[in-house]
């Protein structure tokens, strides 16, 4: 029966993967339009800063009530008491969240002036103009957001993850689709208006899935309900822990502008959405199905199950994550030039953004153990480590952006995410690893260190094969040919190592193949 279970659960999460591949494509389009189109001008930074702020305050305000909250009180709500008093708690919070998303977004567009100051480190008088403005157009996303988030959050509590994986292909087609045919006639004030449509569909492409379910929106507003209350109870614990990625952003952004004369702006945020992109596909998809697992579980009270499948989702995570480390600092070059390169942005730019991404690889490992790590906290409604967690890993990111900022520009900003990644990680594995039961025992240890050998193993000819590779035809299609030849090259490499020292990931999907091949 585990073993049943473990398969649709593999299943489900390959096929995220590949739903959250296909928004994260589009999402890659949509910024290479960008670039293109405004390449890394004062038009491109001062948007790009813009679109940040509000969803800055989502994230700071609602982020920690949808996911750490929300979904944990839900599922025990679901469990114990059956789908009606569910629905009637999912229809309260969204009651609640759209209340609260329309306050937030009428103070942003009211302050959209001093916000466009503090998020952007200029004294050029027409740029702050232009931010203010876009700011004020696009603060109604967080609008938008509190409802999409809020079906996201009901739509994996009852065991849909496909619809959720999907909406942000929903909007990236949307801003496409705006840059394809009237970007020229529009300009900037069209895109901000393409982004706002983006997200209000967002929301609305999950209202069919929900009404299949049973679910249908009753308007309710009351402060008294216990499993509220004990939602806004658990939230001051948890909201520094879904903070540190939008902050450490906003800071990076902060200091960006002060690099290359604004440029460094869009140099650190193509770069980390483009590694967010790579990196989210696999752990976003695990995290995505881990954390209801994990709330089922806590509110069944299978601790033994718990533990194994947070340690078999480690484990099975970072067998990816580590290679996918070295892989994309070797390739971080031609794909820059690949997915930005042309247009308005020139080499310059490209090589810049290239050693961005670069940095922002060594942080994969722990951005993908600080997001499984924070699920199993919060699926136990415990929130206080995280909590100071947070915090730390944060004042460690403003504190290196400072010290290396000067000294390595822009690719200074990248290693203080990277490392603020790391601390995060490790302060949230210390306590687990004291608890009774050790976390990463002595098993769990040696399958990583394999795993981090055989991505060494991997790295070295990949690299000889991308330097070959690279001169050999020019252009996008040189571009792509290097980038897939050496993808393949590292990936059989890593496979046969893998398999030569006898991780069982590598030994598991070899059956699998010999399975599917005698089918």
């Amino acid at each position: 029966m585990a073993e049943r279970e473990e398969g649709v659960q593999a299943r489900t999460i390959s096929v995220l993967m590949a739903l959250t591949l296909i928004g994260k494509v589009l999402g890659l389009l949509r910024e290479r339009l960008l670039a293109v189109n405004y390449g890394s001008g004062v038009e491109a930074s001062a948007f790009l800063t813009a679109s940040q702020i509000p969803r800055l305050f989502f994230d700071v305000v609602f982020a920690s009530a949808i996911s750490a909250c929300f979904i944990p009180v839900f599922s025990e709500v679901l469990t114990q008491k059956g789908r009606k008093e569910a629905f009637r708690l999912g229809s309260l919070f969204l009651t609640v969240m759209l209340l609260l998303a329309a306050v937030l977004s009428g103070a942003g567009m009211l302050f959209a002036e001093p916000l466009a100051q503090l998020f952007s480190d200029t004294a050029d008088v027409e740029a702050l103009a232009l931010t203010a403005k876009l700011t004020r157009m696009l603060f109604p996303t967080a609008l938008f957001t509190a409802a999409a988030f809020s079906f996201v959050g009901l739509l994996q509590s009852l065991g849909n993850f496909h619809v959720p994986a999907l909406i942000s292909a929903v909007s990236n087609g949307v801003v496409i689709g705006y840059y394809l045919l009237f970007n020229e006639r529009f300009g900037m004030m069209g895109l901000a208006v393409a982004f706002l449509i983006g997200w209000f569909l967002q929301a609305a492409v999950q209202v069919p899935s929900l009404r299949k379910l049973g679910y249908r929106y009753e308007p309710r507003l009351t402060w008294k309900d216990e499993n509220l209350k004990k939602m806004f109870l658990l939230m001051p614990s948890v909201m520094v822990s879904t903070w540190v990625q939008p902050i450490n952003s906003s800071i990076a952004t902060r200091y960006g502008w002060g690099i290359f004369d604004g440029a460094g702006v869009n140099m650190i945020g193509h770069a980390n959405n483009l590694y967010l992109v790579i990196a989210g596909v696999l752990v976003l998809s695990i995290t995505n199905v881990l954390f209801p697992t994990l709330s089922r579980l806590t509110a069944a009270g299978e601790e033994a199950a718990f533990d194994d499948t947070l340690r078999q989702s480690l484990r099975g995570c970072l067998f990816f994550v580590l290679p996918m480390t070295a892989g994309l600092a070797i390739v971080a070059q031609p794909l820059i030039g690949l997915v930005f390169g042309g247009g308005a942005y020139s080499s310059t730019d490209v090589s810049r953004t290239a050693e961005c991404l670069a940095a922002a690889a060594l942080g994969m490992s722990g951005f993908a153990v600080q997001n499984i790590l924070s699920r199993a906290y919060f699926a136990r409604q415990r929130g206080k480590i995280p909590l100071l967690a947070g915090a730390v890993s944060i004042g460690a990111n403003l504190l290196l952006c400072q010290l290396w900022s000067g000294s390595m520009q822009a690719q200074g900003l990248a290693l203080a995410a990277s490392a603020s990644a790391g601390t995060y990680a490790l302060l949230l594995l210390i306590p687990l690893q004291k608890r009774g039961k050790a976390l990463v025992n002595g098993a769990l240890l040696g399958a990583l260190l394999r795993m981090a050998l055989a991505a060494v193993i991997m790295a070295v000819p990949s690299w000889f094969v991308m330097q070959v590779v690279s001169g050999m035809v020019g252009g996008k299609l040189g571009l792509l040919l290097t980038l897939v030849v050496t993808a393949a090259v590292g990936g059989v490499c890593y496979a046969l190592a893998a398999w030569a020292l006898g991780l069982d990931e590598a030994k598991a999907a070899l059956a699998a193949i010999k399975r599917k091949r005698g089918g």
